[in-house]
This record gives structure tokens, sequence and C-alpha cells, in this order.
């Protein structure tokens, strides 16, 4: 299975939230920074990036270049509270996810594609889930490492969607300037610069001794990236508080027996991602997006903790039946919550659950040797 790697960035995150909170600001050039004369620019809104003003410069040049913008206090709170949903919908889409600040993160989405026709198709979804929650855009980039997926998210900024495919890494990276790659600052650019080193072209040519000789140590790591290498993990360090599975379709769904199917999938994925942290859930939550957007989120708690999809597609059944479905649904999501250790007991109802569990651990293990399509149940095989 191939690794694809996601880079979800927020679009001039701060200035964002302000537009969002303040009708008045939007559309115009807002600065978030602080009142000191020596204070820097947090963060410029794309209306004031057109001025050249840009994060990190000193808010005396600021004023010089953009006069008339607007000088907004930072509001941290209520970046935190917005991040805190952003980074809520990420854990949505992938098992391996690296937060990297309040407004971007990389996730290892290379199991998405079972659930999603095309790496578009997730990067939509997450999009738009994103703007559903905090009513923000984010761009996003899909690429085979986490290197060309950064790239990828800066490629078509704001509210952007990028993929560098495999095969395509070295075409991509070539016409864009040295400093683009990572760890080329303006000391390493201008050694590049004085060496004839312009464009990523000119490092992907260039004899891997020269670039020792001119970088030491720093010479083999921007060859590997000019040529689109890069194979760094994604360091997983966020506590795992609840483990959900969600899909924005792009047809509405009307008809029972697909929602049905749908719930019983994401309650499959959710399963299994609770048997791979060795979790199980005492909290189901169902939540459904209709095509008006009107979203209702039902909750139901159980008598023991689960990992089975069995248990988990049953509870959201009965949450479902306290839902009126009167208009198409554009959104499913299962999310398991008030996590611990799966009990160690045998189950105080029937074997039937012992069964289940082992049946649900001979599975993982077939799959985890022979790929996620080796052997499922029959509701995949409807979709």
């Amino acid at each position: 299975m191939r690794r694809w790697i996601m880079h979800v960035d927020m679009d001039a995150f701060f200035a964002s939230v302000e537009q969002r909170d303040d009708p008045a600001l939007q559309g115009k050039p807002v600065i978030v920074c602080g009142k000191s004369r020596r204070s820097v620019v947090a963060t410029a809104s794309y209306e004031a990036r057109a001025f050249g003003v840009h994060s990190a410069m000193p808010l005396s040049q600021a004023k010089r270049l953009c006069p008339h913008g607007c000088f907004v206090a930072p509001r941290f709170e209520a970046y935190r509270e917005a991040s805190d949903a952003i980074h809520q919908v990420m854990l949505h889409y992938a098992d391996a996810y690296e937060p990297i600040s309040l407004d971007e993160a990389f996730l290892d989405i290379s199991g998405m594609g079972s659930q999603y026709p095309t790496l578009g198709s997730i990067g939509r979804a997450i999009k738009e889930e994103i703007r559903c929650a905090v009513h923000l855009t984010a761009s996003v980039g899909i690429a085979p490492n986490k290197f060309l997926a950064k790239m990828a998210s800066d490629m078509n900024k704001p509210d952007g969607l990028c993929i560098i495919p495999y095969g395509r890494e070295q075409e991509v990276l070539a016409p864009l300037p040295v400093r683009r790659l990572w760890g080329v600052g303006s000391v390493t650019e201008k050694k590049l610069l004085a060496a004839g080193f312009r464009t990523i072209a000119d490092i992907q040519e260039a004899a891997p001794e020269k670039l020792s000789a001119l970088l030491g140590n720093q010479g083999p790591l921007l060859k590997a990236l000019s040529l689109g290498i890069d194979e760094r993990p994604i360091i997983s360090s966020r506590q795992v508080k609840s483990i959900g599975d969600e899909s924005t379709y792009e047809y509405d769904l009307t008809d029972r027996p697909t929602i049905d199917r749908e719930i019983a999938i994401h309650s499959d994925i959710v399963a299994q991602r609770l048997r791979r942290h060795d979790l199980a859930a005492r909290t189901i939550s169902l939540k459904i997006r209709f095509a008006s957007f009107k979203t209702i989120m039902r909750s139901l708690s159980l008598e023991e903790g689960t990992n089975l999809q069995e248990t988990i597609d049953s509870a959201c059944q009965t949450l479902l039946s306290r839902i009126p479905l009167t208009e198409g649904i554009r959104l499913i999501g299962v999310t398991a919550s008030n996590l611990g250790a799966p009990l160690s007991i045998p189950s105080l109802f029937s074997d039937k659950e012992e069964k289940r569990a082992r049946a649900a651990r001979a599975m993982d293990s077939i799959q985890q040797k022979y790929g996620r399509k080796a052997l499922r149940k029959g509701f995949w095989l409807e979709k």
C-alpha cells in the first residue's frame, strides 16, 4: 500500500478568525499584532499581504506599507477554541496524526482509499468539514511524504487543494527557487546562489560531492529533498480522547439501506481503530448532517466498553431511530469516547461477545498480514 501524507494548513488563521468574528473586517487588510512599537505581525490577511505585509514583520514597517490597515490585537482564546475544533475534525481522517501548530497538522491518510473514490475527494471532505465546523478555509496538500505535502498545501493558497502524485515529484519541484527547500534559510540561500544554484532543478542535477563541499552535512539532505525523498514518519503525540470516522458524500443519501450500510462501515473502522490502540469505548455518538447543513449528534452510554463493530453499529442504529430523517444526508459520522482498557474478563451477557471478539482479532491479523481488502464483512462488498 502506497503511503499518502496530507498537510492541512489554515489560511491566514488569526486574521481569518478576526474577520469571521467581526463582519466589519471582512474584505479589509487585517493585521494581527501587539500594541507595542516593537511588536511584530502575528498574521496578515490576504488583503494585507497584497501590500507586502507578512508574518514576523516589524509593526512599524507594516504600518508604512499598509497605513490604512486594520490593526487588531490577538485573541488567543478565540484561536485556541477554533484550533481545538479543527484538530478534532482532523482526528476523524487518520490514525497517525501529527499536529504542528494551532493551525496545521500532518495526517497519514494511506488507509482512507477504501472510503473515498479519489485522493481529491478526501481533501475536499476535510476542507468542507473544517468549513462547517469553524467557518474558515483551509488549504490541503496531499503527496507521498511530509515535505511534498507541505509544499503542495502552499501551492494554491488560499482555500487550495493540491496533489503531487507518485512519479511527478522531481517535475513539480524543479522550477521552484532553492529557498523553498526545508532547511534553506537566508544564509544557506546566499551560499547556494553564489555557487550558481538558483532553482531546485540545479540541486537535482548537482553532484553530491559538490553539495557536501559547499554545505557540509546539509548537502545530502538538500539533495534528497530536491529529488522528493523524505522518509520521516508521522509522529503522533496527542493523547487519544476519542476515536471517530466520518464521510461527507458526493451525493446526498436518501434510502435507508445505503444509510445503514454507511453507518456499519464507519462502525467497523472505529472498532478497528479502537482495537489497534487496545482501547474500548463506553460512549458511542452518531452525527448526521442533512442537505440543509442542519447537524444532529446523539450519544449513547454502554454498560460495558466495546471495540466490536456489531455493538457500535447496534448503538448507532438505536441513535438513528431517534433522528427524524426528513431530508437527504450529506455527512455521517461515528465517534467512540469515554475510552479505557478493554475488559479482560469474559462478557457478563453471553459468550457471543467473546466469539465476536475472537473473530475480530483474527480478521485484524489477516488484514495486517495481507492488506485490508483481504478479508472484510459483507457490507463492504455492497459499497
